[in-house]
């Protein structure tokens, strides 16, 4: 959708109701490019859905729920101009304009993005090297045997077959690092004063990084990773 869709085409309802654009993702994957340029309003209604996976529209005349159950893929620049942070160009924003811009997107919102990844720009000599990376079958066949493991670690557990969909008591039955990948969360937690909404989703990811490397634990270095994958959660991110 384009960032100036309306708070009811994105969720649904209206005079005849209709499913807005997160339930057409349901299953799916809802990519919202230029995200802080969505209305602040836009943004906020998806907390809910993001962490029930359904959306509930309750109107005078109806009352209504669709389900939800989407992946939310989001891109954005680093400030209005583009450059904040950039290896070889010089940012052109006004003081303070870099952080009114971040905060277009709240806390809250941000805690339930559980991968925020900073992408630097790619020099020439680089794109040229021609250096071979994975194939996508490889990355597919990775990915498939993770599931598997997930789908047998909840064969029990009705309507949840993934790591993103375990509860907080799910979350302290399957996910337990061990002891040295727990003090690197700690450590981190308190370093960025992190909330719990986080620490959830920093398990979460955790083990399924663990999954994807074959390993029946929560190593280090699959804990590092998870912390990494949090660039948003850090004061002045753009600066490291």
């Amino acid at each position: 959708p384009h960032h100036t869709i309306s708070p009811v085409a994105l969720v649904g309802g209206g005079a005849n109701p209709m499913p807005g654009e997160i339930s057409l993702a349901h299953n799916g994957v809802l990519f919202l490019d230029e995200f802080p340029e969505f209305s602040r309003s836009v943004l906020e209604v998806m907390r809910q859905p993001l962490e029930d996976r359904t959306i509930s529209i309750s109107r005078a005349r109806y009352s209504i729920e669709y389900p939800a159950g989407f992946m939310l893929v989001a891109s954005m620049n680093p400030c209005p101009c583009g450059y904040y942070n950039h290896p070889t160009r010089q940012c052109l924003c006004q003081p303070g304009a870099v952080d009114r811009y971040l905060n277009r997107i709240s806390g809250p919102l941000l805690d339930r993005i559980d991968i925020q990844v900073e992408i630097l720009p790619v020099d020439f000599d680089e794109m040229q090297s021609g250096r071979p990376g994975e194939s996508s079958e490889t990355i597919r066949q990775r990915v498939v045997s993770a599931r598997k493991v997930q789908e047998e670690r909840f064969s029990d557990c009705k309507g949840v077959h993934c790591n993103a969909q375990m509860t907080s008591r799910l979350l302290s039955t399957h996910v337990r690092p061990t002891p040295e990948a727990m003090k690197i969360l700690r450590d981190t937690m308190i370093r960025l004063n992190m909330s719990a909404r986080a620490y959830d989703r920093i398990l979460k990811v955790s083990r399924t990084i663990a999954d994807l490397a074959g390993s029946p634990d929560i190593l280090p270095e699959h804990m590092r990773e998870a912390v990494s994958y949090r660039a948003l959660d850090r004061s002045g991110w753009g600066k490291y």
